[in-house]
């Protein structure tokens, strides 16, 4: 892949694993509730559940969705449901966490697995892997895609989960953090609406 390509690659990771979307919602949210270190195996669980995802649809799972697009709209109407589950827990939640209780931050699998049902992350798997790959060495360029993102995903979203850890000792008010949670429900769900359109 030519130098002039593979930062385009770069660039094109690093803008869509920054930009807001659920998980960055979840991890900037999660930083608040829960502080930064809490966050950390959501963190790597995000980057690993994306790894397996793009490497899957470079391999041959994108074709398989192309050519059933029931089961794309399936996959997109789970994950739709399932954001709408995380922000009600994410606006009904009324404290900080500071000890292991009922509440707890999400954990490496369920972050892992929630990819496979985020509609960003497949978007941003097609694109990459219909945009960057190139037939002639297919292998290496889906091998070369996965780590473009795998290099820019712990950097990007340790962002938002370190810009929410900032923010706890303001939110630690009742009345800020319930808004605040409210608030980021609301945009979580939002985030949703250019995906399932």
């Amino acid at each position: 892949m030519p130098l002039d390509r593979f930062l385009a690659l770069v660039l094109f990771a690093f803008t869509t694993s920054i930009t807001p979307g659920p998980n960055n919602m979840m991890l900037f949210a999660s930083g608040v509730n829960f502080g930064f270190r809490r966050t950390i195996p959501h963190m790597f669980g995000i980057g690993a559940g994306f790894l397996t995802l793009l490497l899957g649809v470079g391999f041959g799972l994108g074709a398989v969705l192309h050519t059933a697009p029931t089961l794309y709209t399936a996959l997109k109407f789970a994950g739709g449901a399932y954001l709408v589950w995380i922000a009600w827990k994410i606006a009904t939640s009324r404290s900080l966490s500071e000890a292991k209780g009922s509440v707890k931050p999400m954990s490496f699998l369920a972050a892992a697995a929630f990819q496979w049902v985020n509609p960003k992350a497949w978007v941003m798997a097609v694109t990459a892997m219909a945009t960057y790959t190139n037939p002639d060495l297919y292998l290496f360029s889906v091998l070369l895609v996965g780590l473009a993102f795998a290099v820019v995903n712990l950097p990007s979203v340790s962002t938002w989960a370190g810009f929410g850890s900032a923010l706890r000792e303001w939110l630690s008010d009742p009345v800020r953090l319930k808004w605040f949670n409210i608030t980021m429900a609301v945009l979580l769900v939002l985030s949703l609406w250019p995906m399932l359109k």
